[in-house]
């Protein structure tokens, strides 16, 4: 297990970490969001298992902590459980108030919605929004993958790090890597699993921070799109593995917006520092 990433398989884990949250002043909102999520499973949906949440808590640049936790072991308790503050995990990723970022939600949300009955609130889509910083309408078309994004914001060793953990995850869990979904529930969780997990949200934060925009309107659309995303996945006609996926779903009114918005806007690099 990282150092740095706590794993919770108990009631005392769980109430530690949702009064973390809870303690939380999230009046800056979309400036700095407070949680990054990722879910794992066999066949992540409706029609699969969710295994692990991974979150990362972000309370500001140098001070960002990794939880895993461990719901094969904890079922429906994991959302359940009440914290000092009368909060619980359902209660916070309910809340449209307190800002939880991730990378395409629709499967996740479709997971929680379908096996919990947990309708996500204050969701933003960092898929939608790399995409949405796109130029021009044609460069919108398709949807970027987590991998591609993260590649733009990491360099050098912690690159390749980041890379060689990707792959020793995938060739345990991925079928078509010889791996297998099980491995998502063996306990002790393998320290290849736990970094592949931390792995894909260890920068999400940084990639939020890239295409983050200071303008409301933008800010609204994001909103707005992400949510759209979360009452589709709800949906009994959502396809959670459907090929089109893939494509994004702007309206021609949105694109003519973005096209406007993006024409004097340079997206901000921050680890432009970090190339040497």
């Amino acid at each position: 297990m990282p150092k740095d990433t706590v794993f919770i398989n108990d009631q005392q884990g769980l109430k530690d970490l949702i009064d973390l949250v809870a303690r939380q002043d999230n009046s800056i909102g979309d400036l700095q969001p407070l949680l990054y999520i990722d879910l794992e499973g066999e066949r992540l949906s409706r029609h699969g298992k969710v295994s692990l949440v991974t979150v990362l808590v972000y309370l500001g640049l140098g001070l960002e902590y990794s939880y895993i936790i461990d719901i094969h072991t904890l079922g429906s308790t994991a959302f359940s459980t009440v914290g000092s503050l009368g909060k619980s995990l359902k209660d916070i990723l309910e809340s449209p108030q307190i800002l939880k970022v991730f990378f395409d939600v629709r499967n996740d949300s479709d997971a929680l919605y379908a096996h919990y009955g947990i309708a996500l609130q204050g969701v933003r889509d960092i898929q939608l929004m790399e995409n949405a910083s796109r130029p021009t309408t044609k460069r919108r078309k398709f949807l970027s993958g987590l991998s591609k994004c993260i590649e733009g914001v990491t360099y050098g060793k912690k690159r390749d790090q980041w890379k060689l953990s990707k792959e020793k995850g995938e060739s345990l869990w991925d079928p078509k890597k010889g791996g297998s979904y099980n491995v998502f529930n063996t306990r002790p969780l393998p320290n290849e699993i736990t970094s592949y997990c931390v792995g894909d949200v260890r920068y999400l934060s940084a990639l939020y921070r890239k295409y983050y925009r200071d303008r409301n309107d933008w800010n609204c659309l994001i909103a707005e799109e992400s949510q759209k995303r979360v009452a589709e996945s709800q949906t009994v006609e959502y396809q959670p593995h459907e090929p089109e996926k893939g494509m994004s779903s702007w309206s021609t009114e949105q694109n003519k917006m973005l096209d406007s918005w993006n024409t004097p806007y340079k997206s901000r690099d921050y680890f432009s520092h970090s190339k040497k």
